[in-house]
This record gives structure tokens, sequence and C-alpha cells, in this order.
């Protein structure tokens, strides 16, 4: 009789201990403020900043985009989608192919050299021959290089970053602006960062919807890649992009005429870190520490002295984000200004919205490093994606939304609870068999 009691005793105490931790880890949780940018820029704990979370004005806007990380179509019912899309469509042209893409190995890979070395020429197709100066008339030549002498555009691609508050807390240590390319599924996913770049003071660009070849899309799927890319950059951060940046450097001049329809500037690159690119094997972190030290002594030997660059590198990952942080002085050191690509371009209206400015080159290098940044909070979250004809910058708030965030935190709870309950009971037996 007493070695049961012992046994149940010990069982007791035991699982006890382990519903105190199970219940330590549910109030950690439930402690964590995501409701808003300042809360959310808050975090440094990267396992934090990458747990999911809900965000209102965005969950309960996502059926009028396509699925996120999902190749974007004309939704069906998208008429300001589908009236955009009529407006431009007559002035892209039909003659220039949709892309294919085959692997070098590929038995059509002959017939395809000798097509598109005869007819590329005529498309300016920047993955076939890095051309950046279109043959179609009309377009304005693409971007590649700040303008201004000893002058890097400062940028990086394929934000936001769920993990990226230390980074963007290093550019504000620097008093540094940047221009971020981001994709509208990651700001679908991690609005929150994504709000944090205009609150800095960055400039912020489209790089598509879902981060495909945008050469391999027909027009329709290209024009929809673009535009709902811009429409969750207004849902969430309350500004229209006018620039954009293709993925993979994939563009040609159909690309282009959509993306001049959407009022988009293509801005590429001609120095490239190949930090995305690391896959173990062909291309390692010595390649990109290399090529961040090529890009470095291309500048030192004067390269740069009468017109300046722009050096390809990405929001991606921890690794991505602490190169751009350990080789920032060195930059710094071989250029004379670091500024974003609009500021080198004296683009002092980046955004469709009229009420935000980003300095002139000549404001920001004397310490001017923001302007007229005048961003209110919206009453309420129910935004429109065709709302970029508005005038107003403007960041959704999560205010008006307190009943379906705190519903669903008691829900969350509840089940939390619950969990908690049947982990309890499960560990009991378990430990009682154990003895």
């Amino acid at each position: 009789m007493q070695s049961s009691l012992r046994k149940l005793s010990s069982t007791f105490i035991i699982a006890s201990l382990l519903r105190l931790s199970f219940t330590d880890v549910r109030v950690q949780s439930a402690a964590l403020d995501r409701s808003s940018e300042a809360a959310e820029a808050a975090i440094t704990n990267p396992r934090e900043e990458c747990t999911p979370y809900g965000y209102a004005p965005v969950y309960t806007q996502l059926n009028k985009f396509p699925e996120v990380w999902e190749a974007a179509s004309i939704l069906p019912n998208d008429q300001a989608a589908r009236a955009k899309w009529n407006s431009i469509s007559g002035s892209i042209p039909t003659n220039i192919p949709v892309k294919s893409l085959y692997p070098f190995w590929s038995t059509n890979f002959l017939y395809l050299t000798l097509f598109f070395t005869i007819t590329v020429s005529t498309y300016c197709w920047w993955t076939y021959d890095l051309c950046t100066t279109p043959k179609l008339a009309g377009l304005a030549p693409d971007i590649t290089a700040a303008p201004e002498p000893l002058t890097l555009g400062y940028g990086f691609d394929d934000g936001p970053n769920c993990s990226h508050n230390i980074f963007y807390d290093y550019l504000e240590s620097q008093n540094q602006k940047a221009t971020f390319y981001f994709i509208g599924s990651n700001v679908a996913d991690w609005p929150l960062e994504a709000q944090r770049a205009l609150v800095d003071g960055h400039e912020i660009c489209a790089h598509t919807w879902s981060h495909p070849y945008m050469t391999t899309f027909t027009s329709e799927d290209a024009f929809a890649e673009l535009w709902y890319s811009m429409q969750m950059i207004k849902l969430v951060v309350g500004v229209t992009p006018t620039c954009w940046r293709p993925p993979y450097g994939d563009v040609d001049d159909r690309i282009r005429s959509i993306a001049k329809g959407l009022g988009l500037q293509t801005i590429m690159w001609k120095y490239d870190s190949e930090d995305a690119d690391v896959d173990g094997s062909d291309i390692t972190h010595k390649t990109v520490v290399r090529k961040y030290n090529d890009f470095i002594k291309t500048a030192e030997s004067g390269t740069f002295n009468s017109g300046g660059a722009i050096f390809l590198t990405h929001e991606l990952n921890n690794f991505t984000m602490s190169t751009a942080v350990d080789f920032y002085p060195q930059l710094k050191s071989v250029f004379k200004h670091l500024v974003p690509v609009g500021v080198s371009l004296n683009k002092t209206r980046p955004y469709v919205e009229t009420n935000y400015a980003l300095p002139t080159f000549e404001q920001y290098i004397s310490g001017t490093l923001t302007v007229n940044s005048n961003i209110r909070i919206l009453p309420n979250s129910s935004s429109s994606t065709s709302s970029s004809t508005s005038s107003d910058a403007t960041l959704p708030s999560s205010s008006n939304t307190a009943s379906v965030t705190t519903t669903s935190s008691n829900a969350a709870s509840a089940m939390n609870m619950g969990r908690e309950n049947v982990l309890f009971l499960l560990s009991l037996g378990l430990i009682y068999s154990m003895f």
C-alpha cells in the first residue's frame, strides 16, 4: 500500500512540474506583442520574430489576392485589376514570345541557342545577353547604376525577412537608408516587418508576387504578378511603389512594357554578390566573400570615380544580412556615399501617394535622410486592392480589429489550456507506468 502511494505521489509531483513548464511556455507566447510595427520591431529573438502571427488588416483581405506564394493571375471578380489590364494591354507587344526554361542539357538546347541568337537581340532579354537598353521605342533604359560619382545605390532584394530586426537596427545605428525590393507574398506573411521599412525611412520597390522568371509568364499573368505585389504593399504599408526589380533579372521588352503600364521603373544591377545563390557546392559562403572583396577592389581601382554602382544583395536570410553588416564598413570606406537608389536618381516622389517624399541626393548627403514623411494610421482596416490611386500614405491599424484579435487570442488560450490538460494526463499515465 505504501509503495503504491509513493508511486502515485511521485507521479503527481513530476507531472505537476511538467505542467508548470507547459504553462510557462504558454504564458511567454501569450505575452509576445504582435499587434503593431513598433512592438514587432522591438523583438530581437529570431525564433520569436519568425513565429507566424495573424494580422487582421491582411488576413481579412486575403480573398482579394492570389494564394500566397502561388503564381499570380487576375482573380475572376477583381474588376479593378481587369480594368487596369484592359487599359494597358493594347500597348504590350504581342510579337515577343513567352520564354521557356530549358536546362542546358535539354535536347532542345541547340535549337534554342540558334533561335535566340537570331531573334532575341530584338527583345532585349537580360537573361540572354544582359541587355538593359530596350529595343522597343518608348521604353526607358533600365537603371543599372547610381549616376553620382563614388556612390553606391544601396539595396536588398527578397524582403521582408521575418528575422530582419537586428539588421534593420544596425542600419538605423549607422543612419543608413536603403532600397528594399519586397515580394508581395512576403509582405502578406510578414506585414509588420514590411511596415518597419517605411517607418525607418527606407525606400520600397516591388519584386513581384511570387518571385518567378517573369519572361516565362503570359503578359496577363506577368501583369498580375506586378499588380498584386503593388496592391499588397499598398494594403500593408500604405504606399504604392513606382519601381520594381525583376527576380533573377529576367526581363525583356514585353515585361518592361507591362511595368511601364503600371508606372514602374525597372531597377537592375551590374555587380552581383551571389549571396542568394549559395548552394554549398558551386557557390559557397567563400564565393560571396570573394564577390564582396572583388567589388570593393573594383571601387578602389577608381572604376566608380565618374559614376556610381548598384550591387545586388539580399534580405533573404541570416547569412545575407550578416554578410551585409560585416562588409558595410568596407563599402563605406571605398564609396563616398551609400544611398537608396531613388535618392541617387533625385526621385523625390517614390510612390503614387503624394504625401511621402525622399530627399534629393544633395539633401541626403548633407544629413537630411528623410523629408515630408507624413504617414497616418488608418482608422480601420477596410482597405481595397484598388486603392493605388489614393494620394495619402497610410499604415493600416489593428486597433479596430481588437475584438478579432482578442477573440483569436482567447480561442488560442482555450486551445492551449486544452492541450495542456491533455499533455498533463498523458504525462501522468506515462510516468505512472515507469514505476
